[in-house]
């Protein structure tokens, strides 16, 4: 008896790859949604810096 080694794949999708495809998706958008459900503060404070005349450098 001879050990004979299939070197081709009849498929080229098999069920296991579709399903981690879709699985990897799946995953990704429900990421995508509990980022977009977390509610951030926007800052209430404007900040502003003034900047002299000084720092300034005229090109010519």
């Amino acid at each position: 008896m001879q050990f004979t080694k299939k070197t081709s794949k009849d498929k080229i999708f098999s069920f296991k790859t579709i399903s981690k495809i879709i699985i990897a998706i799946l995953i990704i958008v429900f990421g995508f949604i509990l980022i977009n459900q977390i509610n951030l503060p926007a800052p209430l404070k404007q900040i502003e810096k003034i900047l002299p005349n000084e720092n300034f450098k005229t090109i010519k």
